[in-house]
């Protein structure tokens, strides 16, 4: 069981460390990659895979080495879900900073001012997703510590 918990470990780290330098790239480049966004949800897989996992060796009656193992394998999926969630409130708190209700209230805009607002909503929500994927990297690269 511990193969698979490092293999599977192993991945999730490559997928977050990818989708934080594809992230990173692309809020210093001032783009909005699609291909970011394919990859975040990439990692949030892994990193469900990673909780499946040890779920499964929970159940097989798995001892590791400590029992921050589960920590680690269970927290990737934790980050993902709370990434969601701040990701959310970036867009949010862009839009309060300007008084604007809702989307709908964008729309009202001059063009110039709603491509501004979009872009600082779009960057903040990739550096969000980023740092996240720099956690759940550096989570996953713990479970080859603690299995």
């Amino acid at each position: 069981m511990r193969q698979i918990a490092d293999i599977a470990a192993t991945l999730v780290a490559a997928a977050g460390t990818l989708t934080m330098l594809v992230g990173l790239w692309a809020w210093w480049q001032g783009s909005l990659d699609r291909v970011f966004w394919v990859l975040w949800r990439v990692t949030q897989a892994a990193a469900m895979l990673l909780a499946a996992i040890a779920l499964i060796a929970f159940i097989d009656g798995y001892q590791p080495s400590t029992g921050l193992f589960w920590l680690y394998m269970l927290l990737p999926t934790a980050v993902s879900i709370i990434a969601e969630q701040l990701r959310i409130a970036s867009a949010d708190s862009v839009l309060a900073a300007r008084d604007l209700d809702d989307a709908q209230a964008v729309g009202l805009l001059p063009d110039a001012e709603q491509q501004l607002i979009v872009s600082t909503i779009a960057h903040r929500e990739l550096a969000v997703i980023a740092i996240a994927a720099a956690v759940i990297a550096f989570l996953a690269l713990r479970v080859l510590a603690t299995a």
